[in-house]
């Protein structure tokens, strides 16, 4: 019993302590760290050169961008630092401009960005469409922002740069990006990147990789996703049957971590609604299109790797009593879950079957370079193609 109590008080000295610590963080004034905010009021973020737009009295609160235009929304150079928020809404909220704008984010001088991504899927608006939400990282409080306090630090230097990649001038472009520079950035610290990808459709009994295989010592911190599933073949049949697979450091056949499901994995149940929790949530859910947006962000449940990294979710659906009409009706084979391509038989429900839906996603991960080999971002038509 001793022993018992002993380690109990140990572990209640350790919480007080950590308490401690992040209060301390609150009142705490670091050495030599400096508070900059790049909006359109100060787009280089200098000190003593906001508001200088009519004579102080709100001049530029946003900026045009024509289409095929790129504008540089932060810059430092020769300082270390931390990007810490960002926040910006839009004029244009279509879905053709929100996958249509390319967001890229550099550090230390590096040629390639480590940050591609479309706009809105990046910031968690998953296909084009703007719900309101709220999780630990990102956040859109009535569905017309975009924001996000992911920390991004850096050694020597950040660029972020949006582009219009669509056809249609962007006449207005709030946004504010809140970093500090001269941060003491430990040697352990890693690099911020999210990748964005997309298949229309899938591959038959392949699955869809979230995060393509990247090398380097890193985390998983997680992905939006989108999911447009294809009616015209399956009718409205459950298409969440899939299972997330992460493959750490030398799994080549069979990965170490494993999901149950696709609504499992964001931590629901049998279907999946709209709900938005800190880790986890499903902002669109749209029953009648079959449409859906949702995310997990591995925040609590930290996903390391030391040597590599790739993370997958297969496409596999469930045939229950109610599809069986809409199944038996368009006269195609349906493949059954399991190894070969062997048809399945439609008399008989409650069966697992593989499926060919709109899969797309940015998934977020820290490495220990700037740069992260992956391939460049697609061509605006592929990003906007079926919205």
């Amino acid at each position: 019993m001793s022993r018992v109590i002993g380690l109990v008080v140990a572990l209640i000295t350790i919480l007080c302590a950590a308490a401690r610590a992040d209060a301390q963080a609150l009142y705490a004034l670091p050495d030599r760290v400096e508070t900059r905010w790049a909006s359109p009021e100060n787009p280089s973020g200098a000190r003593g050169t906001g508001g200088e737009a009519n004579a102080g009295r709100k001049g530029a609160p946003f900026i045009a961008v024509p289409a095929g235009g790129r504008v540089v929304l932060a810059e430092a150079t020769g300082t270390s630092g931390i990007v810490r928020r960002i926040w910006m809404t839009l004029g244009n909220r279509t879905p053709a401009m929100l996958r249509g704008i390319r967001l890229e984010m550099f550090w230390d001088g590096a040629r390639t960005p480590a940050v591609s991504a479309p706009l809105g899927d990046f910031f968690g608006h998953a296909l084009g469409e703007m719900r309101p939400f709220q999780s630990a990282l990102f956040s859109s409080p009535e569905g017309r922002s975009l924001v996000t306090v992911i920390p991004m630090p850096f050694r020597t230097g950040m660029r972020i740069v949006l582009t219009n990649e669509t056809s249609a001038a962007l006449g207005q472009l709030f946004y504010d990006v809140d970093y500090t520079i001269g941060d003491a950035i430990g040697a352990d610290a890693l690099y911020f990147h999210a990748v964005f990808h997309r298949e229309r459709p899938t591959t038959l009994q392949r699955d869809y990789e979230i995060l393509p295989h990247v090398s380097g010592r890193g985390r998983y911190l997680g992905a939006t996703l989108g999911v447009i599933a294809d009616t015209a073949r399956y009718g409205k049949s459950w298409w969440g049957e899939g299972e997330v697979k992460v493959y750490l450091d030398g799994d080549r056949e069979r990965p170490t971590l494993n999901g149950t499901g696709t609504e499992d994995y964001i931590g629901t149940a049998y279907g999946q609604g709209p709900y938005a929790h800190a880790y986890q949530g499903c902002p669109l859910a749209d029953d009648e299109r079959y449409r859906y947006g949702f995310y997990r962000l591995h925040v609590p449940d930290a996903v390391y790797f030391r040597n590599e990294a790739r993370v997958t979710i297969q496409q596999i659906g469930y045939y229950g009593t109610g599809e069986m009409g809409p199944l038996m009706t368009r006269g195609q084979p349906v493949i059954r879950a399991g190894a070969g391509q062997v048809a399945m038989d439609l008399t008989k429900p409650g069966q697992l079957f593989e499926r060919q839906d709109d899969w797309s996603s940015v998934a977020y991960f820290y490495l220990d370079r700037p740069e992260n080999g992956l391939p460049a971002l697609a061509p605006v038509t592929e990003r906007t193609a079926g919205l």
